[in-house]
């Protein structure tokens, strides 16, 4: 990718150009700083949870994480709020139904292939709990993640990468481990795959699309727990 060049200390450094508009380190906290926040933000807290706190904190800790990433925002320079509402064009119409296709069939791939008597169980058995995370999932789950995950990772941490690819790939690795304490490889691998597809999401056209990765997360959370690959995402099944 031409103009990419890795990060030269506490000068007026931006992220590559392929990044979105991530504030230069020279108005942002040492380079240290920040990456002793990334390192607290996007691997302590995920390891704490896997391996200290119990899984019931799950969603206490999301809530803390989401306020602190807005925290964290407010003192980026440059960021605003009126970001959120913002978003630039997805690829096409064509994008999300087509995720959902692909994302649908590799789901039930693997659910026919590992829990074949979980097909569709989901909704058959239990459709009040199947309709309630249709209904709350967006917004408690897939909305509070995507703000950390991929607004706060790339506009406050973006300068911290060299390069569009290793902000991205990063990025995955990151998302995957929040997902560490489930114990489960189906986890951690549809977890990776997904974060590196809403990071692409994100940065679409230069990044400050924000609803479109929470749609694509959304789609993806939909899908998982209505064809039948829910019970490696619930951290009831979490072994204790």
């Amino acid at each position: 990718m031409s103009g990419l060049r890795p990060a030269a200390g506490l000068a007026a450094d931006r992220p590559p150009a392929d990044l979105p508009e991530a504030a230069p380190l020279a108005r942002l906290p040492s380079r240290l700083r920040l990456g002793v926040e990334f390192a607290v933000l996007f691997v302590g807290l995920p390891l704490g949870l896997a391996f200290g706190l119990p899984p019931s904190i799950m969603w206490t800790l999301l809530a803390c994480s989401f306020a602190l990433g807005l925290v964290l925002l407010a003192l980026t320079p440059g960021f605003r709020f009126a970001e959120f509402l913002e978003g630039r064009p997805s690829p096409g119409w064509w994008t999300a139904p087509a995720f959902a296709l692909g994302a649908g069939a590799a789901i039930y791939a693997l659910t026919l292939a590992l829990l074949p008597q979980a097909l569709f169980w989901m909704p058959i058995a239990m459709p009040d709990l199947w309709l309630t995370i249709l209904l709350f999932y967006p917004i408690l789950s897939a909305l509070p993640q995507e703000a950390v995950f991929r607004v706060l990772f790339f506009r406050r941490y973006g300068a911290l990468f060299p390069s569009k690819a290793a902000a991205v790939s990063t990025n995955a690795l990151v998302f995957a481990l929040a997902h560490l304490f489930l114990w489960n490889w189906v986890a951690l691998l549809l977890t990776a795959a997904g974060g590196a597809i809403f990071s692409l999401a994100y940065l679409h056209r230069g990044g400050r699309n924000f609803w479109f990765p929470v749609l694509l997360h959304a789609i993806a959370g939909w899908l998982i727990f209505t064809i039948g690959l829910g019970r490696f995402f619930y951290h009831g099944a979490v072994p204790t």
